[in-house]
C-alpha cells in the first residue's frame, strides 16, 4: 500500500507538472483568476462525465457532516488562495513569487503535525527539506532579489490557505476521491470565476477557454484524484513533499516545449528532489501503538484493523459504516487516519 501511495503521489506531481508548460502558453492571454476558475471547472466537468459513465466502485460517499471541511477546501483552496496569490504577485517580480510559492509544502507539514495529529520524524523532515531546497534551486534567478514585504506576506498567506486546503482534503480522503475532487472542481471553479468577474479580469476568447478547460480535464482532474489517494495512505506532510516535485517535471517538459535550456541549477534541483523522495520511500516507522475505539466509513478489506462480521456475504474491498474496537499492536504504518497517535519521541 505504501509503494502504491508513493506511486500515486509521484503520478499526481508528474501530471500537474506536465500541465505547467501548457499553462504558461494559456496564461499569456488569460487573467490568473479566470484561468484558475476554468481549470477547476474543467476538472469538475470531466469527473462528472467520468462518474456518469463508470460503474459504482463502492467507495464511501460524501456525507452532510462533511460540509464544514468541504467549505474550508473550497474557500481556502479556490477563493482565498488564488486571490491572495494574485494580489501578492502584483507586488513581486516573478523570481521572488516562484521562490515564495515553495512555502506551501513546509506550511502543509507544519499544519499536519501541529493541528491535525500527524507524526513527522527526522527522516521525513529531511526529505521535506531536501525537496523544498530543490524546488527553491529550480525557481532561483541570479541577480538581486527585490522583495516587497506586503507582497511576500500575501503570497505566504496564499500558501497557508492551500496548506489548510490540503490538510482538510486529507481528512476527507477516506471518501470517494472522484466525488471529492468533482465537488471541489465545480464549486471552486464557480467561485473563482465569480471573483474574476468582480475583479473585471475580462473574458478570454473561445480558444483560450477551451484550452483551459481541456488542461483542467486532462491534467488537473486525474492529478488531484491521485493526490487524494496518496493523501489517504501517506498523510498530508509526506504527500506535500512528494507533490513539491511537480515544478521539476514542468521544467523537464519546458525545455523542449518552450525552448528552454537546462543548466547546473536544474541538475542540483533534480539531485535534491531525488534524495528527498528516496528518503521518504525508505522511511520505516514501526512501534507499539494503541488504537482508540473509532466508528467511521471507508473502503476496506478485512485485515488486522478491520475485524467485523456481516449478516450477508460481501465482496472485498467494500465500504460501510463500521466500528474499530480498541487495539494495541505493532507494525509498520503511516500517519493515515487510522494512525493518529502521540509519540514519545
Amino acid at each position: 500500500m505504501r509503494s502504491r501511495a508513493i506511486a500515486y503521489g509521484l503520478g499526481a506531481a508528474a501530471l500537474f507538472g506536465a500541465s505547467v508548460p501548457a499553462l504558461k502558453l494559456a496564461a499569456s492571454r488569460t487573467g490568473p483568476l479566470v484561468l484558475a476558475g476554468l481549470l477547476y471547472l474543467g476538472a469538475g466537468i470531466a469527473l462528472s462525465a467520468f462518474r456518469a459513465l463508470r460503474r459504482p466502485v463502492g467507495e464511501a460517499p460524501l456525507r452532510r457532516r462533511d460540509a464544514p471541511a468541504l467549505a474550508g477546501i473550497v474557500v481556502g483552496g479556490a477563493v482565498v488562495g488564488p486571490v491572495l496569490l494574485v494580489l501578492g504577485l502584483q507586488r513581486l517580480p516573478g523570481s521572488a513569487g516562484a521562490l515564495l510559492l515553495n512555502l506551501e509544502a513546509p506550511f502543509t507539514a507544519l499544519l499536519a503535525v501541529l493541528m491535525f495529529g500527524e507524526h513527522l520524524g527526522l527522516r521525513g523532515g529531511l526529505a521535506l527539506a531536501s525537496v523544498a531546497a530543490g524546488a527553491c534551486a529550480l525557481a532561483f534567478a541570479p541577480g538581486g532579489l527585490h522583495v516587497d514585504p506586503a507582497g511576500a506576506a500575501l503570497v505566504a498567506m496564499a500558501c497557508a490557505a492551500w496548506a489548510l486546503d490540503t490538510n482538510l482534503t486529507q481528512r476527507l480522503s477516506l471518501r470517494e476521491p472522484v466525488a471529492l475532487v468533482r465537488f471541489k472542481g465545480l464549486c471552486g471553479g464557480a467561485c473563482t470565476l465569480a471573483l474574476a468577474a468582480i475583479w473585471r479580469e475580462g473574458t478570454p476568447g473561445p480558444a483560450q477557454i477551451g484550452a483551459a478547460l481541456l488542461i483542467g480535464a486532462l491534467g488537473y482532474a486525474p492529478s488531484v484524484v491521485w493526490h487524494v489517494r496518496a493523501l489517504r495512505e501517506l498523510g498530508a506532510a509526506r504527500q506535500s513533499a512528494i507533490f513539491a516535485t511537480a515544478p521539476f517535471v514542468g521544467a523537464l517538459l519546458a525545455w523542449p516545449v518552450l525552448g528552454e535550456t537546462p543548466g547546473p541549477r536544474e541538475l542540483v534541483a533534480a539531485l535534491l528532489m531525488a534524495a528527498g523522495v528516496s528518503l521518504l520511500a525508505s522511511e520505516k516507522h514501526a512501534h507499539l501503538h494503541e488504537h482508540e475505539a473509532l466508528e467511521h466509513e471507508h473502503l476496506h478489506v478485512h485485515d488486522e484493523h478491520h475485524q467485523h462480521t456481516h449478516d450477508t456475504p460481501v465482496s472485498e474491498p467494500h465500504s460501510h459504516p463500521h466500528r474499530h474496537e480498541a487495539l494495541v499492536h505493532e507494525h509498520p504504518h503511516e500517519p493515515d487516519l487510522h494512525h493518529r497517535h502521540p509519540h514519545g519521541r
